[in-house]
C-alpha cells in the first residue's frame, strides 16, 4: 500500500515561496486503480513526480508498505516496485525497443517475449522490435512503447502522468483496453493522472486536486456524478467527455 501523509510542496518564484501542494493525504490500496483529476495547474503532475521520487516534498511523508520512502531516490523507489510513465516519454538514440523492454524486465527475455509486451499495447511487434527509441517514433507510438515497458516491469505500483496526452483517438481507445487488462490481470496498483472521462470511469476511486489540495476523494460511483454535474454547470474544462 502507498500512503501520502500531509504532503506539501513549494517552489521559489521571484524570491517568494509558491505553494504547489498543500497538506495532501490519501492511500492507494493494493490492487486498486486510482485516477487523479482536477484543473490544470492544480498540482496533479507534481504529485505524480513526488510519488516517483523525481521531486521531494517540502514536508510530509510517503510510505510504501509501511516503510518511509520520502527521502529515497527515483532509483531506490523503482527497486522497491514503483514504475513511472512520463507525460512526455523520454527518447533514447541508439537504444532499440528490444533493448528497452529487456532493461525494464530486468532480465534477458527472448525476442518473442518482448514482442508479447508490444502486442499487449497494440503494436505490430515485427515493425517495432528493432527500431530505435528516437524521434522517428510518433507520440502515440512512444507512449505505447513506454507502457509496454511498465507492463514488462510488473511492479506493485504503476504511475501514469496523462497517458492520453499527444495521442490520437485510435491509440487512446487501445490504451483504455490496456489499462483495463492491467487492472484485471496484474497484481499491482495503478495511479493515473488524467482529464479523460473514460479513464475516470475505469478507475476504482477518484481523487480530485485543485489549487494544491484534495477537494474530493472516494469511489468513482460517489465522485464522478458530482464531477460531471459541477463541470456541466460551471463550464469547467478540466475533464474531457468520452468520444462517442
Amino acid at each position: 500500500m502507498l500512503e501520502l501523509r500531509n504532503v506539501s510542496f513549494q517552489v521559489s518564484e521571484e524570491s517568494k515561496e509558491k505553494e504547489i501542494l498543500n497538506d495532501v493525504s490519501f492511500k492507494l490500496e493494493d490492487n486498486k486503480f486510482i485516477a487523479i483529476t482536477g484543473p490544470n495547474g492544480g498540482g496533479k503532475s507534481t504529485l505524480a513526480r513526488i510519488i516517483a521520487g523525481i521531486e521531494k516534498p517540502s514536508s510530509g511523508q510517503i510510505l510504501l508498505d509501511g516503510e518511509d520512502i520520502t527521502n529515497l531516490s527515483i532509483t531506490e523507489r523503482a527497486n522497491r516496485g514503483i514504475s513511472y510513465a512520463f507525460q512526455q516519454p523520454v527518447r533514447f538514440k541508439g537504444v532499440t525497443v528490444l533493448d528497452l523492454i529487456r532493461l525494464a524486465a530486468g532480465k534477458k527475455i527472448t525476442v518473442a517475449g518482448a514482442c508479447e509486451y508490444l502486442s499487449e499495447v497494440g503494436l505490430c511487434a515485427k515493425d517495432y522490435i528493432n527500431r530505435e527509441v528516437n524521434s522517428s517514433l510518433s507520440g502515440g507510438e512512444i507512449k505505447r512503447i513506454e507502457i509496454a515497458t511498465v507492463i514488462a516491469r510488473g511492479t506493485k505500483i504503476s504511475v501514469f502522468d496523462e497517458p492520453e496526452a499527444g495521442i490520437d483517438l485510435w491509440s487512446f481507445q487501445n490504451l483504455i483496453q490496456v489499462f483495463e487488462k492491467m487492472h484485471d490481470r496484474l497484481h499491482g496498483s495503478i495511479l493515473i493522472i488524467s482529464h479523460q472521462e473514460r479513464i475516470l470511469r475505469t478507475a476504482d476511486e477518484i481523487v480530485v486536486i485543485a489549487d494544491g489540495k484534495i477537494t474530493a476523494n472516494g469511489k468513482k460511483e460517489e465522485i464522478l456524478p458530482t464531477l460531471l454535474e459541477e463541470s456541466s454547470v460551471a463550464g469547467c474544462k478540466y475533464w474531457q467527455k468520452e468520444e462517442r
